[in-house]
């Protein structure tokens, strides 16, 4: 049987007021995990959190705390975001000269890690390291501000990957982050991805945090039941 699809929260689009009480709002709604985007101003043009923010979730859900590392030289800061109870820390493939050894790095603090790829990156400059790393995150949007619309062009990424993995019999996630709604989750389900990392779908004045989590883990479903017509 297939795993479960994840649903992980941005909380970029949460209220920066009540981070807190949002990601807790979302782990009593039965997410997997939470994302932190991380930005530095220069990989990308916008700043956001620091290690200091992962702690802070840390002592508040139980969570799976990802850290999405959109930051020039990462490796520098590896140590201390596994230090502030991140579980796995995601890099980018476009700012690693040797990413074979940042992975490893990562692996080494005793968290997961995870590689992502920018809409104009093709996932063919990850294949090498789908052994080492723990998860692959297609960006599906640029990266930078929440809101965007979903790339689906960026779909055979997805369905690359999945064949991929599955032919060299890998156990490595596919995250898809961007514009995830009840329809684009949809369509990356049925692509390939295991993770889904949603923001203002999750976090918006148009519904609460636990019915859009229903909405999305209805089209999730019926995703699967396509790629899987047994299903229960």
């Amino acid at each position: 049987m297939k795993p479960r699809v994840s649903i992980e929260p941005s909380i970029l689009s949460a209220d920066f007021a009540q981070l807190g009480q949002q990601a807790k709002e979302a782990e009593d709604a039965g997410v997997e995990g939470i994302q932190i985007d991380v930005m530095d101003g220069h990989f990308v043009p916008n700043l956001t959190f620091g290690p200091g923010v992962v702690k802070s979730l840390r002592k508040t859900v139980s969570l799976f705390l990802d850290a999405h590392l959109m930051i020039n030289n990462p490796h520098i800061f590896l140590e201390d975001f596994a230090h502030s109870g991140a579980n796995r820390i995601i890099v980018h493939q476009e700012v690693c000269e040797d990413l074979t050894t940042v992975l490893r790095s990562i692996r080494k603090l005793k968290v997961e890690a995870g590689v992502a790829v920018n809409p104009e990156t093709p996932v063919t400059t990850v294949e090498s390291v789908l052994d080492v790393a723990d998860c692959v995150q297609v960006m599906t949007v640029s990266p930078g501000f929440a809101g965007q619309r979903f790339m689906e062009d960026q779909l055979s990424k997805i369905q690359r990957l999945r064949r991929e993995i599955d032919q060299r019999h890998l156990k490595t996630s596919i995250v898809v982050d961007g514009g995830i709604d009840p329809k684009t989750a949809f369509l990356a389900v049925r692509s390939g991805a295991t993770v889904l990392v949603a923001g203002s779908s999750i976090y918006n004045q148009t519904g609460s945090v636990a019915q859009n989590v229903t909405d999305l883990r209805k089209s999730i479903a019926e995703a699967a039941a396509m790629i899987n017509p047994s299903a229960n």
